[in-house]
């Protein structure tokens, strides 16, 4: 599938409102349990994402607008919403979450862009050159990704409690590929 921007905008819209609906007054052992040592419950994700909107596509994108490969992105903090949560509720989070995005998305139609300009590029600490298309893709692609995971944390807090029916469940057999 050719990368579509229309497309791109139309997922990320609906991200937070996904997360709203599915986390949005549960249980905290939904919310704040994980799978174990060095990985992360719901409420880490949702301020993972929300680090992503303050510090990684909205500003890469306007480097890549600015500068081109000329100027190197800086390293995403993968642990940066451990400092930014704190004291945080998840409502709190899931509604920082919508403004920021709703924000981002704002700022990015308002750009205007075109073929030529999805086609520059800039330049990733470890990738080397990526384009603004590619940049935007992945944008998308990572929502689904902490989506995925997040269905994934939260399927675990019933890993033992299925029993014989683990076997049957795709989300319980899925490990690994979307940790932090």
């Amino acid at each position: 599938m050719e990368h579509n921007l229309a497309h791109t905008i139309s997922l990320l819209t609906r991200t937070p409102a996904a997360l709203n609906a599915l986390l949005r007054d549960l249980p905290e052992a939904w919310t704040y349990r994980n799978e174990g040592e060095n990985t992360w419950s719901a409420f880490d994700v949702v301020g993972h994402l929300i680090h992503g909107e303050r510090t990684d596509w909205m500003p890469r994108a306007r480097m890549v607008l600015q500068f081109g490969e000329a100027q190197t992105f800086e390293p995403f903090d993968r642990w940066g919403q451990e400092r930014e949560s704190l004291g945080k509720s998840l409502g709190q989070s899931l509604d920082e979450f919508a403004r920021l995005r709703s924000e981002n998305l704002g700022e990015l139609r308002a750009l205007n862009l075109r073929k030529e300009d999805l086609a520059r590029r800039g330049r990733h600490p470890s990738l080397g050159v990526v384009t603004l298309s590619e940049l935007l893709a992945t944008w998308a692609a990572h929502d689904l990704t902490h989506l995925h995971q997040i269905s994934r944390i939260m399927a675990h807090q019933y890993r033992e409690t299925v029993g014989p029916w683990s076997a049957y469940l795709g989300v319980l057999q899925c490990a690994g590929h979307s940790s932090p």
